[in-house]
């Protein structure tokens, strides 16, 4: 079907994320009259300035990363934030029917679909494209349009799926009150059409066009798909048997298929084999800094001595790379967006980092993580049990009893040889000492260095290589009466680049949302082997039907997935025996994304899509004693209960609410399970 020969500006689908009909299109900023479709495809900037609109619905609440506004799920048992009441408090309690940030995402991406669908159906030839050019603007709109369906998918479970000519906005509001699809109808749909966008987008981007997708990002997003079909929240789980549509429809699969792991596994490999085979994607690794004396960009330490992984070269071992620099300088704003191979999908700085009251900015991110000496708001944290989970650097577990092993002590001159494996200046609890490197680039602990470089006033340039306190007392401790300090003792510095300051003339880094890297592709394939039974095997066509795997629990290969990534870390295999169990490898999985992907809203989805959910957020959080001052530093280190943060977890917390304006709208939208529903 044919939508209409004309659009009419404001033309609407009843139910699915209106809030008006001009909201909807809202197109009006582009065409000011009624426009023929002829007219607005074949004329280039028309057509991308459409394509455009449908980005824009990336934003807001439907970033990837950002801070709590935005993007409250970037807070799971691994962050918090302390900022305007009780916000964080009504989110871990799920009351955020209708009441909380996040509720843009519905209306947003069917907004993004409707309009990527009316430019799939209607740019045939364009006279000022390229038919090359042509083909990839139909596939970014494909990719769009599925990516949409994805996110809405992964909040909100099962959702309605658009007819893909487009909706007939002339039937009636019944007939447009379209029902949920079921899990594995949305899964469907949503793969199919990555695969058809592999075959349009183009294979790279330049740095001008870095958040446009290409046909790595395709394949990527499908195998992120296909490992959430698989996973235990949506393969055979009998208790979201009651999540149905309205005629009783059930929308979770009730029966467990193994097979599902399979498809995942093998689009994974889809992924490594197309990177491999084009040389587009692989870890990104910073070659070893022999003489330093630069505070923020020091000499390299080398991970303690190993046999097997010391003396050989990335991706067989440490040799020739920094893993501190390596993991950091992702994130930061040191590598350019173009020059990191890792980054799959980005959507971009997320704003104007020039502009620090841009919410929807990774600047703005920076900002809420920065301490208040350096014009941050200081009010996002990391829990206890999240700066726990970081290995020590020999790869071994951090000790929990640690506050009772290394009670009273503390680094100092004539300590330094006895942590040879960090930076950590003086005063500095012993804990925090001899860590692996992915610890130093993310935790902002109690005494850590910020450089703070772009400093250029006067007035605030000995402020420059600062350790910051949080004890009581200090410019950046506790403040009663104010939300503005750490509220477990505990910062954060990842995506903290060495220049970013905020006041005394600084300025904070540009740097790129990491919304999918190769990093997660190697750990989906050995995660999704690693659920296939032992003796299992299956045979699984590539994406594009030119060969067939043979998937089965190959040892070999799920540590083609995991090793890379350790090396890049600095820090040992698994042993065999992890490898050979299960259970083991996958408490190994689990433990390997808590670590690698903190801070990048995956740990949020990741306990929900495992369901270990509830015994992860739903215990109590914990951080550091921030009522004690300097005089008693060492009672600071004796975990206590935050009172103001605590948390809880319901069944209804696996998906979003959709909100009773949609549930009004469209009769025949059911609510997730637990949420009330408009009546």
């Amino acid at each position: 079907m044919k939508i209409n020969k004309y659009i009419i500006l404001g033309a609407v689908v009843l139910g699915l994320g209106l809030t008006s009909c001009s909201d909807y299109l809202n197109v009006d900023r582009y065409f000011r009259d009624q426009q023929s479709t002829d007219r607005i495809f074949s004329d280039k900037d028309y057509t991308l300035q459409w394509l455009s609109f449908c980005y824009s619905r990336l934003q807001g609440d439907n970033l990837e990363v950002g801070h709590s506004d935005v993007v409250p799920f970037n807070f799971s048992d691994d962050q918090v934030f302390n900022e305007r009441g009780d916000r964080f408090a009504k989110f871990k309690r799920g009351e955020y029917l209708n009441s909380i940030g996040g509720q843009n995402a519905w209306n947003w991406s069917y907004e993004g679909i409707y309009q990527a669908s009316i430019l799939l159906n209607e740019l045939h030839t364009n006279n000022d494209l390229t038919p090359e050019e042509v083909t990839d603007v139909r596939g970014q709109a494909r990719f769009l349009r599925a990516y949409f369906y994805w996110m809405l998918l992964r909040k909100f479970g099962p959702v309605p799926i658009l007819p893909a000519e487009g909706a007939d906005y002339t039937k009636s509001y019944d007939e447009l009150a379209y029902p949920r699809n079921t899990y594995d109808e949305c899964v469907e749909f949503i793969t199919s059409e990555l695969e058809t966008a592999a075959t349009e987008l183009f294979e790279k981007r330049d740095n001008l066009n870095i958040a446009r997708p290409t046909k790595g990002a395709a394949l990527a997003v499908r195998a992120k798909v296909f490992l959430y079909a698989a996973s235990p929240l949506a393969n055979g789980n009998t208790e979201m048997a009651d999540f149905v549509n309205m005629d009783g429809k059930q929308l979770i699969p009730q029966e467990y298929d193994e097979e599902k792991w399979a498809k995942a596994a093998a689009a994974a490999r889809d992924m490594i084999e197309y990177s491999e085979a084009s040389g587009r994607y692989k870890l990104y690794t910073f070659e070893r800094r022999p003489v330093s004396t630069d505070e923020a960009y020091p000499t390299t330490i080398e991970p303690p001595y190993h046999d097997e992984y010391s003396n050989k070269p990335f991706p067989e071992g440490w040799a020739n790379i920094d893993p501190f620099e390596s993991y950091r300088s992702i994130f930061n704003g040191d590598v350019y967006a173009a020059e990191n191979p890792e980054l799959i999908f980005t959507r971009g700085t997320n704003g104007d980092s020039n502009n620090l009251k841009d919410d929807n900015s990774m600047a703005d991110l920076v900002k809420h993580q920065l301490p208040g000496t350096f014009g941050g708001y200081n009010v996002h944290g990391m829990t206890l049990k999240q700066s726990e989970a970081y290995d020590m650097a020999d790869g071994e577990p951090f000790d929990k009893d640690s506050y009772t092993l290394h009670k009273g002590k503390f680094t100092n001159d004539g300590n330094k040889d006895d942590h040879k494996f960090d930076r950590v200046k003086n005063d500095v609890w012993w804990g925090y000492t001899n860590r692996e490197p992915r610890f130093y680039a993310s935790v902002a602990f109690n005494g850590a260095l910020w450089n703070a470089l772009s400093i250029t006033e006067e007035g605030g340039k000995d402020s420059r290589n600062r350790q910051i306190w949080y004890y009581r007392g200090a410019t950046d401790g506790r403040i009663n009466g104010s939300d503005n300090w750490c509220i477990t003792g505990i910062g954060i510095m990842k995506y903290v680049n060495p220049n970013d300051c905020a006041k005394w003339g600084g300025s904070i880094y540009k740097k790129v949302e990491p919304t999918l890297r190769y990093a997660d592709i190697l750990l989906m394939y050995a995660e999704a082997l690693n659920n296939i039974t032992e003796g299992m095997h299956y045979p699984i066509a590539s994406w594009d039907g030119t060969k067939t795997y043979d998937i089965f629990r190959d040892q070999e290969e799920m540590r083609r997935g995991v090793k890379p990534v350790r090396m890049r870390a600095g820090v040992p295999d698994y042993s065999d025996e992890v490898y050979e169990n299960p259970k083991k490898f996958f408490e190994k999985i689990v433990h390997e994304r808590q670590i690698e992907f903190f801070g990048e809203t995956q740990r949020f989805y990741d306990l929900r899509r495992w369901k270990i959910v509830e015994e992860n957020e739903g215990e109590q959080i914990y951080g550091c004693n921030t009522l004690m001052n300097k005089d008693y530093k060492d009672m600071y280190y004796l975990p206590v209960r935050v009172a103001e943060l605590q948390t809880s977890f319901s069944r209804k917390q696996y998906f979003w609410p959709i909100s009773f304006d949609e549930l009004k709208r469209n009769k025949n939208l059911s609510q997730a399970p637990g949420w009330q529903s408009y009546d």
